[in-house]
């Protein structure tokens, strides 16, 4: 694999990580919450910074309003890229 090009995906830890830290959440409190489909993995990748598609950081935001009922979370206040 390119070295390159795995520096290019990751991106360092992400907002996201700190925040579900602070409220006590873990990854699969936010799978459980979401309406679709979300997966654990993809939770994961987006914590440890690998970057993620605008699709999956938008299902992380609604289940984090899910989790948080309605939390103000924005994709921009989760994620640095």
């Amino acid at each position: 694999m390119n070295p390159e090009k795995n520096q290019d995906r990751d991106m360092g830890a992400q907002p996201l990580d700190k925040i579900l830290d602070d409220l006590d959440l873990a990854n699969s409190d936010l799978v459980a919450a979401s309406t679709e489909q979300l997966t654990h993995k993809q939770v994961a990748k987006s914590r440890k910074g690998r970057r993620v598609t605008p699709n999956i950081q938008q299902k992380i935001a609604n289940a984090l309003a899910a989790c948080e009922g309605g939390s103000g979370y924005q994709i921009g206040d989760l994620f640095t890229y």
